[in-house]
């Protein structure tokens, strides 16, 4: 089963690197006793910066999207082994909003897991209903259809390499967060779909992170829920004592 709980801030198009590296500096001894796994997405310049900021901290520094494709004649795309080489040891795939801003496929999403993987670069695959979808009940056949396709092909002892995060589409960015027991039903289901895909034991062993307006005040209730192994922060991962917060309270679960 999954052990230390996982606190991912995504801090989406903003901040210089300038600012990047004050923030590390203030994270730092806000952070430094935490039995957490402390994951960072910044924006592609601050990669570096952050890397060296963070080298000797329990923070890993990651990007929030790449190219599907190695390399080649794709202007403006940046490939997995850039960002390797910038310092990032994971990658954001699938969030919603480069699902539905940018018309990112399920398909598109599926080939960049596979990138990823190909060049050890962790994946953490973002899944999550629309407002529609919920209120269609259609919740279970959106997961479903997404996970399916962004992991289908994927060798079993490629899985645990894995990092899966639900975040509700309507809850990104609006102030509404799922109720605990709704969150933890979606995440339930997902590890279902994990165990159909690569058998119960794999799938347990797959961080399960809840993403959705994530604040300091509502982290315990949520990871309360059995099969959430963390959080995916958004706002709140912008001021690094609100972020300490919320990566406090995760350590904590039992």
């Amino acid at each position: 089963m999954v052990g230390r709980q996982y606190v991912i801030g995504n801090w989406k198009m903003y901040k210089m690197a300038r600012e990047a590296v004050q923030y590390i500096e203030k994270l730092v001894p806000l952070v430094e006793r935490c039995e957490a796994n402390i994951f960072l997405a910044v924006p592609f310049t601050a990669i570096s910066a952050c890397f060296q900021a963070a080298k000797n901290a329990n923070i890993l520094i990651g990007a929030q999207n790449m190219s599907d494709a190695k390399e080649g004649a794709f202007t403006g795309e940046i490939g997995s082994l850039m960002l390797k080489e910038a310092g990032a040891s994971f990658i954001l795939l699938g969030h919603s909003e480069r699902r539905h801003v940018f018309g990112e496929s399920d398909e598109f999403i599926h080939r960049k897991v596979i990138r990823a993987l190909q060049d050890d670069l962790q994946p953490i695959l973002c899944v999550g209903e629309t407002l529609a979808e919920r209120e269609a009940g259609e919740t279970e056949k959106a997961l479903k259809r997404q996970i399916f396709t962004a992991l289908k092909q994927i060798p079993k002892e490629e899985a645990p390499k894995v990092i899966l995060a639900y975040e509700p589409v309507w809850a990104i960015g609006t102030g509404k967060t799922a109720s605990a027991k709704m969150a933890g039903d979606a995440h339930a289901f997902c590890r279902a779909c994990l165990a159909e895909i690569f058998g119960k034991k794999i799938a347990g062993s797959i961080p399960i992170l809840y993403g959705g307006s994530v604040k300091p005040d509502n982290t315990k209730e949520l990871i309360s829920q059995e099969d959430i192994d963390g959080v995916l922060v958004g706002g709140a991962s912008l001021d690094p004592e609100s972020f300490s917060k919320i990566v406090h309270h995760c350590e904590k679960k039992k």
